[in-house]
């Protein structure tokens, strides 16, 4: 089985303590987003964990305890984007805090357990098509060496979003402003040797030289594994998304990164509460189980080939 940790969340910058903890008890539970009554006790085992996707803007907390996942097969998906804190408001400054992690965390696992993500790209008055071409050549420039691969996206206009984008005058790319990037990140990234990609993206950007994305990449973790993984394309996810099928441990409205885009917060007072009920030491990431809840074991196994 494969973990991600998490789309809902950023599990290192924010509940790295509660991560290690739940994998020094072997389970962690997780509650239906659909039904919050049900919960499923999610097994940490790793002789049934194939793999560990860690979603993060900011690894920090997590750089001095990497040892403790030596039993594990895992990676990075890295949000850095030059975006300021209008956009992501409680990001720390890359220049002195990100950039300088990632290249740390690269440097310490690998560059191919580091994937960089430039996403979501947005348009408005201040980050304008020629912004996103330049800074993206810049942070090309910086990274080129701590990672293989660069997977970017572009905003969807969720429902979520759009009191939040509104008062900054953000706007989603057309199809013709899309392409036009592409073109530009595509020559970019093979200046510097980066594989680029895009992620649950339905347009074809192929004449580019840029591919669909499967951000839960069995490929990659069959070769940070050194082992083959029979498991099967993610049927809950967009039709344009490629990843293989997990189990998320994180729950909405958890996220302090505080980004205007985010589609996994409802709204701010919402966060704050669920921020207010973790407990580092409970097994779920935050709130405590009820006697109205029904936790059942999640059926877990392996998707080694030849185990």
């Amino acid at each position: 089985m494969i973990i991600s940790a998490s789309r809902r969340t950023d599990i290192p910058a924010f509940y790295s303590e509660w991560f290690f903890n739940r994998l020094k008890a072997g389970y962690a539970y997780v509650r239906n987003p659909m039904n919050p009554r049900r919960i499923s006790e999610v097994s940490l085992a790793p002789d049934v964990i194939d793999g560990i996707v860690f979603w993060t803007k900011n690894p920090t907390p997590m750089l001095n305890r990497l040892h403790e996942l030596r039993d594990y097969t895992f990676y990075f998906q890295f949000t850095l984007t030059p975006y300021g804190t209008d956009i992501e408001k409680n990001v720390p400054p890359k220049n002195n805090v990100i950039i300088p992690a990632f290249k740390k965390l690269s440097s310490m696992i690998g560059k191919e357990r580091v994937v960089w993500r430039y996403d979501p790209i947005l348009l408005n008055d201040k980050y304008t098509m020629q912004y996103h071409i330049k800074y993206f050549r810049v942070l090309c420039g910086m990274l080129a060496d701590y990672t293989e691969k660069c997977t970017v996206s572009f905003l969807d206009l969720y429902k979520s979003i759009k009191r939040s984008i509104a008062p900054l005058g953000i706007r989603p790319l057309t199809t013709e402003q899309a392409e036009e990037l592409a073109g530009y990140f595509g020559e970019i990234a093979k200046e510097h040797g980066i594989c680029i990609d895009t992620c649950a993206e339905d347009i074809d950007l192929s004449r580019y030289g840029i591919g669909h994305a499967g951000c839960i990449d069995r490929h990659r973790l069959e070769r940070i594994g050194n082992c083959k993984l029979d498991v099967e394309r993610d049927k809950n996810q967009r039709a344009a998304c490629g990843c293989v099928s997990g189990i998320d441990l994180g729950a909405y409205n958890t996220c302090r990164n505080g980004c205007v885009y985010c589609y996994a917060n409802f709204n701010q007072t919402l966060v704050n509460d669920c921020c207010c009920k973790h407990v580092p030491t409970s097994p779920l990431l935050y709130g405590e189980v009820s006697a109205d809840d029904i936790v059942k074991p999640r059926e877990m196994k392996s998707f080694r080939i030849g185990k």
